[in-house]
C-alpha cells in the first residue's frame, strides 16, 4: 500500500483490507515499511500474525529479502503497509529509504492511495504522474479515499481510464464512525486499545462494498514475484540457553519482532512479565531487555511497584546484562515526570538520570551508532542503526555516567545523543534494530550466558 502523501487514509485501507481478508479466511501476512511500532501491533491483532517492520536504512537489502520470504512461507497474501508517499525517501534525488524501493526490491506491486478529498479531474492528473514517475515500479490499481459519493468516485474513474493505464479498484468512503484514537507518539497501542469488533466489521464490509478485491487479487497472479526462498537461519538450542525477562505490557510494548526472534535464534529463551502488573521479576532469569512504550502514562503506577524498582536495581548492580531503549531506557533511570509534567516518581535507579517530560517533540529520526566499548550489544568499532522518537528529555544529560555510543544522523552529522552504560546495564533513547548488525543480539545472549555460568 502506498500514497500520495501522509494523511491519505493509508493506515485505515491497510486495516480495512486485513480485516476484510481475515473475514474471508485468507491467511495474510502483513508488514510495515518504516521503524513505526504502532500500524504493526494493529496489524497483528486483526491478521492474527505477527506485522513485521520492513526498513531500507536500518537494515540490507539481503535481510529484508530473506525477512519477507520467511514471513510469507505458507501464506495466501502480503499485504505491506507503506510508509509516507510512495516516493518519499531520504532525500529527493533518489528512492532510497522510500516505499518505491522496497517494492522494487522486492520485486511487489504498489496499490496507489488517493486521497480525494477536493479533486475531481485534476486525481488523474496525479495518478498520471505516479506511474509515469518510475517506470521499473508496478502499479497494480489506486484506490480512493476520501470520497464524498458514489458519484464522485464515477467523475474520478472516467478521469483515470481516459488518461491512465492504472486501474481503479475502488474507494473507500467517508464514514465518521471510522476515528482511530491517538496520543503524543501517534495512534494508541493495540495493547491499551482493540479496534472494536464494530469497527473491524465496518471496514470489512466497506472494502467488500467498495473495492474490487477479487480483481486485486486476481491481478496479483500476472507479476513475477521472488522464487527464490532463502533459507531461515536455524535456531541454535535453547534448552540450555539463558532466559532473557522481556517487559511487556501497556507500558512497554515497542519491540521489533526481528530483535526477539534474534535473540532466541541466538540460543535465548524469552520470558515474558509486565513491570505494571508483577510485583517481582520472572525467576532464574539471566538478563532482562526493556523496550519502548509509554511508561511515562503510567509513572504512578510505576513507581509503586518498589520491591520490582528494588529487584532491578540488584540485578544491575550484580552484574546482571540489562539492555533498555526509549521507554525502557527511561524505567531504568532515577525520576521520571509523568504526563503532567510536573510531579517526579522514582523508578529503579539503575542510571543517575532523571526524565522530564515535555508537550513538544525533543528528537525523531534515523541514527547510526559506533560503539566506542565492548557493551552487551556488541563490541567496540560495531556500527549499529536504529530510530529515535521521544517526547521527554534528561534535566541532567551531563551525568558521570558512560557514554559508549557515537551517535550521528542519517545525513551522517554528530548527535549529541548517549547510549549509558553502568556495569551490564545499557540505555539509551535508541531504539536498535539487532538485524542491523550481525553479531547484536549474538553478543547479548553470549553476555547474559556468561552471567548465566557466574551463577553456578
Amino acid at each position: 500500500m502506498g500514497a500520495t502523501g501522509s494523511g491519505t487514509g493509508k493506515t485505515t485501507i491497510s486495516l480495512a483490507i486485513l480485516s476484510y481478508l481475515a473475514d474471508m479466511g485468507i491467511k495474510v501476512a502483513p508488514f510495515k515499511v518504516g521503524p513505526d511500532f504502532i500500524d504493526p501491533g494493529h496489524h497483528t491483532k486483526i491478521a492474527g500474525k505477527t506485522s513485521i517492520n520492513l526498513d531500507s536504512w536500518m537494515l540490507s537489502k539481503e535481510y529484508n529479502t530473506r525477512i519477507f520470504n520467511e514471513n510469507t512461507a505458507g501464506y495466501d497474501v502480503a499485504v505491506i503497509e507503506g510508509v509516507m508517499g510512495l516516493f518519499d525517501g531520504f532525500d529527493g534525488l533518489s528512492d532510497a529509504g522510500s516505499t518505491a524501493q522496497m517494492a522494487k526490491w522486492l520485486d511487489l506491486p504498489v496499490v496507489l492511495i488517493v486521497s480525494a478529498r477536493g479533486k475531481a479531474r485534476s486525481a488523474a492528473a496525479i495518478v498520471k504522474g505516479f506511474e509515469t514517475f518510475d517506470p521499473e515500479l508496478k502499479i497494480a490499481g489506486v484506490i480512493f479515499t476520501k470520497t464524498g459519493s458514489l458519484r464522485h468516485y464515477d467523475y474520478l474513474k472516467k478521469a483515470v481510464e481516459q488518461s491512465c493505464k492504472t486501474k481503479c479498484l475502488g474507494f473507500m468512503p467517508k464514514n465518521e464512525r471510522i476515528v482511530m484514537p491517538e496520543r503524543h507518539l501517534g495512534l494508541v497501542t493495540s495493547e491499551e486499545m482493540e479496534i472494536s469488533r464494530e469497527v473491524l466489521s465496518l471496514l470489512s464490509d466497506m472494502v467488500r462494498d467498495h473495492i474490487d478485491m477479487e480483481g486485486l487479487i486476481k491481478s496479483l497472479e500476472s507479476f513475477e514475484t521472488l522464487a527464490d526462498k532463502q533459507p531461515k537461519i536455524a535456531e541454535s538450542s535453547v534448552e540450555k540457553g539463558p532466559a532473557i525477562a522481556v517487559a511487556r505490557d501497556k507500558a512497554f510494548c515497542f519491540y521489533y519482532p526481528d530483535n526477539l526472534e534474534l535473540l532466541k535464534k541466538a540460543g535465548a529463551r524469552i520470558v515474558e512479565f509486565s513491570p505494571l502488573n508483577d510485583d517481582r521479576l520472572p525467576q532464574n532469569i539471566d538478563g532482562i531487555y526493556f523496550g519502548g512504550g509509554y511508561p511515562e502514562v503510567f509513572a504512578e503506577k510505576l513507581s509503586e511497584k518498589t520491591l520490582l524498582l528494588k529487584e532491578i536495581k540488584e540485578k544491575s548492580m550484580s552484574g546482571m546484562p540489562i539492555y533498555g531503549e526509549c521507554g525502557g531506557f527511561m524505567f531504568l533511570c532515577n525520576k521520571m515526570s509523568g504526563m503532567d509534567e510536573t510531579q517526579p516518581y522514582f523508578m529503579s535507579g539503575c542510571f543517575n538520570l532523571n526524565v522530564q517530560m515535555s508537550k513538544r517533540l525533543r528528537s525523531l529520526g534515523y541514527r547510526e551508532i559506533t560503539l566506542t566499548k565492548d557493551t552487551i550489544i556488541g563490541k567496540k568499532g560495531d556500527v549499529l542503526r536504529g530510530h529515535e522518537f521521544h517526547y521527554s528529555s534528561l534535566e541532567n544529560p551531563d551525568s558521570d555516567t558512560a557514554n559508549v555510543y557515537h551517535v550521528t544522523s542519517r545525513a551522517g552529522q554528530d548527535i549529541s545523543l548517549h547510549g549509558y552504560q553502568v556495569s551490564n546495564t545499557l540505555g539509551s533513547y535508541l531504539h536498535i534494530h539487532f538485524g542491523s548488525s550481525k553479531g547484536c543480539a549474538k553478543q547479548f545472549v553470549d553476555c547474559c550466558k556468561k552471567f548465566k555460568d557466574t551463577k553456578k
